[in-house]
């Protein structure tokens, strides 16, 4: 293979593994160590190793999407976004099912690393943290993959998914690892993260009705509707400042943790593009922007709990 090949071969990779993508997957894991932080239970070895394993989920369920759009058709001509890897030939669906297996060996090796540090010989917690684990290996896979039938992300589901792992189970779970308890409080930060990285989704998934609906691929915002979608986004981001609100008062967290309401104006900017446009690339830059500042918003609370 020469050089150039090489080349283009890495970069195949690149594109298939969406690392923009990726700091999207951060959020609920700084948010729950955030959380932990907040009750001096942070453990910076149980952050890191979280972190890793959920990039490696993140690259895993990107894997899994490209090859499932492009083995169901949904990646056509019409389609509005980045290319994909490998309906566009760059690579061959044989490569991407290996790629899929090792994205998902190293995120399950990762994860076992991260239960061991969290805790230590303590096995009745690490076989409760490997049934979650599997669960988020399969919702990964199966998003557009399918097992043995339909994938749920074609039939509506995708929005629940993204609300319980990078939301509840996300933050939560990142929690518990660090504190090994829970209370109800965190589950309104929680819950908040999870509403915004839906609205990362529906955003998407909005964008794409149009390509979406003719090729089998029934989210959310198809069956509700361009217009009803919309309303729903507001609701998501409605919801999601109302619980926030809700926890700066309730614990109280100090006036920096306040900040992450700076992301309500970009997000409702977004937001007012959406219902304003159907402009593929426009939607396409209202995407990135709902996704940094759930990112954003997950930072600026992180750095107000740990300075709680």
């Amino acid at each position: 293979m020469g050089q150039n090949s090489k080349r283009r071969h890495y970069q195949a990779w690149v594109l298939a593994a969406r690392p923009r993508t990726l700091p999207l997957a951060c959020a609920s894991i700084l948010l729950g160590s955030g959380l932990a932080a907040s009750v001096d239970a942070l453990n910076m070895t149980v952050l890191v190793l979280a972190l890793l394993t959920a990039i490696a989920l993140q690259v895993l369920s990107n894997l899994a999407n490209d090859y499932g759009d492009a083995a169901s058709g949904a990646d056509d001509e019409q389609r509005i976004g980045p290319a994909r890897a490998v309906s566009s030939g760059l690579l061959t669906a044989e490569k991407m099912r290996t790629g899929m297996i090792v994205a998902a060996t190293v995120a399950a090796l990762l994860g076992l690393l991260l239960l061991v540090a969290a805790f230590g010989n303590q096995w009745g917690q690490i076989l409760i943290f490997i049934l979650l684990g599997a669960a988020a290996l399969l919702a990964a896979v199966t998003y557009t993959v399918g097992l043995g039938g339909t994938p749920y992300g074609y039939r509506g589901f995708g929005d629940i998914a993204v609300f319980v792992f990078f939301g509840l189970l996300g933050v939560l779970g990142t929690y518990y690892l660090h504190v090994q308890q829970l209370s109800w409080l965190p589950f309104l930060p929680a819950a908040a993260c999870g509403l915004l990285a839906t609205a990362v989704l529906n955003v998407n998934n909005v964008r794409d009705i149009e390509s979406d609906a003719p090729n089998g691929k029934i989210t959310l915002a198809v069956r509700l509707g361009r217009t009803k979608a919309i309303s729903y986004h507001w609701a998501l981001l409605g919801l999601a400042l109302l619980l926030t609100l809700i926890y700066l008062v309730a614990l109280p967290v100090p006036w920096v943790g306040w900040s992450c309401l700076l992301v309500t104006k970009p997000l409702t900017d977004a937001a007012k593009t959406l219902s304003h446009t159907r402009d593929g690339e426009m939607l396409t830059n209202m995407l990135k922007k709902t996704a940094i500042s759930t990112l954003l918003y997950s930072v600026l609370l992180s750095i107000g709990l740990v300075l709680f």
